[in-house]
């Protein structure tokens, strides 16, 4: 797959993870090793123009669904599971759109269905302050020493906080630019009760850039969504809680493998 750089491990049904804007792969690592001991064949993408992946110009949310359609395709698998993280979380939706067919479920962890008014003063002024360390002469490696405290929620995994530094000292910092641009324009609130697979949504206490309340409201308009919290989680649960994340997303699977089997057991009769 030239266009896309990917982690995989394990063997069975296919899981896919999608990182946030401030991560690459390598943050899925501690749900990588988990879903590979519980019988998955875990996947984690390196967004356009992270890792190695070719970038995406411009960048788009139509644009980045369609480079996540193609790779599920290379996949050659018929549909996966996939679980998306903020922005990933984002493009899943985005994806929901038009190929509904290659998802088998979704997990919408720490995200949104919009980012608000398009072109607001908020979106302006968020934009201007996520980008005016890059312009002062920081680097990604500063970003990440100054905002991660506030990201990773109460009594974080230690070696979450570590990986969390580590991926987010190493991101591009014309891809963060890129996708920081991009963030602002997501809207995907009309296309939530049209969603049909099974949908967990999923949440931090203490995330502050995807709110609890947020996030609740979100699941109440896809029918049949499921709502979860994290205790003490802010907004990078996958690395900061990973025990409690990754029981919240395999407890799932499995539920929804058990409600297939059932509904093939009483078709058969």
């Amino acid at each position: 797959m030239a266009d896309v750089h990917y982690l995989e491990k394990g063997d069975g049904p296919t899981v896919v993870f999608l990182h946030g804007i401030g991560v690459d792969s390598e943050s899925f690592a501690f749900q990588l090793e988990a879903f590979a001991r519980a019988g998955y064949h875990a996947v984690s993408w390196d967004m356009p123009g992270y890792g190695r992946s070719v970038p995406l110009t411009p960048m788009t949310f139509p644009g980045l669904a369609g480079r996540l359609q193609q790779f599920l395709d290379e996949l050659n698998v018929p549909a996966v599971h996939v679980v998306g993280h903020s922005i990933g979380g984002m493009i899943v939706q985005q994806l929901a759109r038009t190929a509904q067919h290659k998802l088998l479920t979704m997990v919408l962890a720490q995200t949104s269905p919009a980012f608000g008014n398009q072109g607001g003063d908020f979106q302006r002024k968020f934009v201007a302050e996520r980008l005016q360390p890059l312009q002062e002469g920081q680097s990604m490696a500063d970003i990440a020493a100054e905002i991660l405290p506030s990201l990773m929620g109460e009594a974080p995994d230690e070696r979450g906080l570590q990986l969390a530094r580590k991926c987010m000292s190493r991101v591009p910092s014309g891809a963060y630019v890129a996708a920081v641009q991009c963030l602002v324009e997501f809207e995907g609130r009309d296309h939530l009760p049209f969603i049909t697979v099974p949908t967990l949504v999923l949440a931090g206490e203490n995330d502050s850039n995807a709110p609890v309340s947020m996030m609740e409201k979100m699941a109440q308009k896809i029918p049949g969504a499921e709502f979860a919290v994290i205790s003490g989680a802010g907004h990078l649960a996958p690395m900061g809680n990973p025990d409690a994340f990754n029981h919240a997303v395999l407890d799932f699977l499995a539920r929804q493998a058990n409600k297939n089997d059932t509904n093939q057991a009483v078709t058969i009769n």
